[in-house]
């Protein structure tokens, strides 16, 4: 007969979970009820303003009254300040493109509100949701203009649907932002650091690499090593997309790109395609994330067909929008 002491541990780790999904559970349920009823309160808000639009200072009076009246009864949480937020949130989401979500906290909608481009803050609020974004990514996400980095090099039809369906990896220049932001290594901009330094730096902060690479990416290995012809080459960084199924290989350059680097990654795609992938896989993918380059030098090094090599940018401090637009459609 078994010990029942080594039936313990089992069935505590098995009314733990229970436990634990059970309290997930209940705090979505009140998240849920508080958002939608925030949206009920907000909605009370404006259409009582409405009624005594005439006179003057009166949503100021009425903020300021229901804040002190809610506020005795049911404490902090109402104070003059969040019931303009609540009310905000009513004006934003009244008429938005999608419906309040279950799946979204009240933090995030913080954040989302503070987005004044109804497309943009669709954009965010269908990737939160898609991705289970915590607050923290979201707020990353926002900060380095992930909307704006996707919406600059697409037409006016595939930045509708950012809005409308979030960002789709279909194929492989989908999957592909130019610049990268890696503001999270905390390298200064003017910083000197080698290819190994900043690779160690990418290494120390996957997470927050893979959150920046975007959707279907499991990191594989660094420094990956392959040999022909008794001539050994390594990969700095090898990936894998499970929404294009086939594997991203980047290479780093501190500096301004080279059309040796192009050349030097068309042969660590070669090699991968005709000795790495399965036949039911798709064409390997290649990135040299460069300090600097010229469009013009990778459209002529490149062939004109070309949909596995790509080079993009990277930046370690985030930029205004204004700078990012200027770093995107800037042709040289």
């Amino acid at each position: 007969m078994e010990n029942n002491s080594d039936l313990m541990p089992n069935l505590v780790a098995e009314i733990r979970q229970l436990l634990l999904e059970a309290r997930q559970s209940v705090l979505k349920q009140v998240n849920t009820l508080m958002v939608q009823t925030y949206f009920e309160i907000g909605k009370r808000i404006v259409e009582q303003e409405q009624q005594g639009n005439q006179q003057a200072g009166y949503g100021t009076y009425l903020l300021e009254t229901l804040s002190v009246e809610l506020s005795k009864e049911f404490g902090k949480g109402f104070s003059k300040r969040n019931l303009e937020l609540i009310r905000k949130f009513y004006l934003c989401y009244r008429i938005a493109k999608s419906p309040i979500s279950q799946s979204i906290s009240w933090t995030h909608y913080l954040h989302l509100m503070r987005i004044s481009d109804e497309n943009e803050r669709a954009f965010y609020e269908i990737e939160t949701i898609a991705g289970n974004w915590s607050v923290r990514e979201l707020s990353r996400n926002i900060n380095s203009a992930l909307y704006t980095r996707l919406a600059l090099s697409k037409d006016k039809q595939k930045v509708r649907e950012l809005a409308s369906k979030g960002q789709l990896i279909e194929q492989p220049a989908d999957a592909i932002k130019d610049p990268y932001i890696l503001e999270f290594l905390d390298l200064p901009e003017h910083y000197t650091y080698s290819e190994t330094e900043l690779e160690q730096a990418l290494i120390d902060k996957l997470e927050h690499f893979l959150l920046e690479l975007g959707k279907g990416f499991t990191f594989v290995g660094r420094q990956v090593r392959f040999t022909f012809d008794e001539e050994h080459f390594r990969v700095d960084l090898v990936f894998y997309n499970r929404l294009l199924r086939c594997f991203v290989l980047i290479d780093l350059k501190i500096g301004k790109l080279k059309h040796q680097d192009l050349g030097q990654m068309q042969m660590y795609v070669n090699y991968y395609d005709r000795f790495e992938k399965t036949e039911d896989e798709n064409p390997t993918i290649g990135i040299v994330l460069c300090k600097d380059k010229k469009d013009t030098l990778v459209e002529i090094t490149l062939p004109k067909n070309n949909n596995q090599i790509f080079a993009s940018r990277y930046l370690t401090i985030i930029p205004s929008k204004e700078e990012l637009k200027a770093l995107v459609e800037r042709k040289e």
